[in-house]
């Protein structure tokens, strides 16, 4: 055989041995290849592909505000088993009538769920009540308290600011701070307590008027590390100069005792209260009455009692020595009454013929005759809107009061 065919053959052999071992190479690289990627590449599931403009749900409507709703105020004061005067009420009474609101289908709700409504910017049951306690007496903390607790009432301190921490019957910092951290609400009663309208003899009004309404707003905050929004007039009595103040001041909301149904447009700078007291135990009946004539008189569909934030002469409860008072009311926060229905009684007197003046809304009676020394109710009606509204206050003669004006004034 040739030399070259065997080297032929030899060489044939070398390469096929070569491409063997290349194929088994590519093979045994691209399975390694093939496990790789198995590890490294999970299977995905499949997902449906998402519309370019995919539509999103709006957020849920807040729930409609109830701009039908009504809501009244109850102002308390002192709780004592044997109640000596009108600012007292015993413990067992007041529970009592807690557990009335509850039987009466009324909800008690809170000054800020209040105030949140009169902004319309949430509703609040159909009948609602706030519960106020006015001045700073510690039975507000030991008595009262206790009760709104077993009952789950939401309630409303309005205290003066000399009056705290004094000892007595007075509440102290602590307790309001107690108090405070628990939810209660604690707002203005002013500094001193007295009449807005005057100041004390000697002082510039203005400068006492900003104290008593800038001052007790700035202690509470400072003390107790709270935002007051809210102020009782004490005595439920105010003028227009006292209402821009304390606007200015930061309040939100202006108390008086000027009992009465409110609906969410009732005016900030002067919502009435029903003043709660042992002797007049009609007041809480009319409160609670939202549904019927509440002890009104027939045909009248309105009554306001206490009507001290109307601007009254004498005032609300007063105490005077004076025998023969001229007795005045400014009617405006009636409304637009018809002048020809206007009628002044007082208590043991009947109808008065008492004298307005549409220009100053003022209806004045003095009289001619020497008074008792007894209480008087003074009751004004009158018809606005096709209404028949009435309206009433008290006051009291005591010669022993110290008021110094004769006995025969006007004689």
């Amino acid at each position: 055989m040739p030399v070259i065919c065997i080297c032929c053959r030899m060489l044939a052999l070398v390469l096929v041995f070569l491409l063997l071992v290349a194929g088994c190479k590519k093979a045994s690289t691209q399975e390694e290849q093939n496990e790789k990627s198995a590890v490294v590449a999970p299977i995905s599931p499949t997902v449906a592909p998402t519309p370019m403009h995919e539509a999103v749900a709006p957020p849920p409507l807040p729930p409609p505000i109830d701009r039908t709703a009504r809501v009244m105020v109850l102002c308390y004061h002192r709780f004592e088993d044997r109640p000596k005067d009108r600012l007292a009420i015993a413990p067992a009474e007041f529970k009592k009538q807690m557990q009335q609101l509850k039987d009466s289908g009324i909800e008690v709700i809170s000054m800020e769920n209040f105030l949140a409504w009169h902004r319309s910017e949430k509703s609040i049951p159909a009948k609602s009540a706030i519960i106020t306690i006015d001045d700073g007496y510690v039975s507000g903390y030991d008595v009262a308290w206790p009760i709104l607790k077993e009952f789950g009432y939401p309630f409303t301190m309005f205290v003066y600011t000399n009056y705290i921490n004094i000892g007595g019957k007075s509440i102290s910092w602590a307790q309001l701070g107690e108090m405070r951290d628990a939810g209660v609400n604690i707002e203005s009663h002013t500094v001193s307590h007295k009449d807005l309208r005057r100041a004390p003899k000697g002082q510039d009004y203005n400068t006492w008027l900003h104290n008593e309404l800038y001052g007790s707003k700035q202690i509470l905050e400072d003390k107790l590390g709270i935002k007051v929004v809210a102020l009782a007039f004490p005595y439920g009595t105010y003028n227009e100069n006292v209402r821009k103040t304390a606007t200015a001041a930061g309040y939100e909301a202006l108390f008086t005792v000027y009992g009465q149904h409110m609906g969410i447009d009732a005016p900030a700078d002067r919502l009435g209260r029903y003043a709660v007291e042992s002797i007049h135990p009609n007041v809480f009946k009319s409160a609670i009455e939202f549904d019927s004539s509440g002890g009104k008189a027939p045909g009248v569909e309105s009554v306001q009692l206490a009507a001290t934030s109307m601007v009254t002469e004498p005032m609300n409860e007063e105490r005077i020595s004076n025998t023969r008072p001229t007795v005045k009311a400014n009617v405006a926060s009636m409304g637009a009454i018809e002048p020809n229905s206007l009628e002044m009684r007082i208590s043991g007197y009947g109808v008065v013929p008492a004298t307005y003046d549409p220009q100053t809304k003022l209806i004045t009676y003095t009289f001619t005759q020497n008074l008792v020394p007894r209480n008087y109710t003074v009751i004004l009606s009158a018809k606005a809107n096709g209404k028949r509204l009435e309206t009433r206050w008290n006051f009291t003669v005591d010669l022993t009061t110290g008021d110094k004006q004769a006995d025969t004034q006007g004689s």
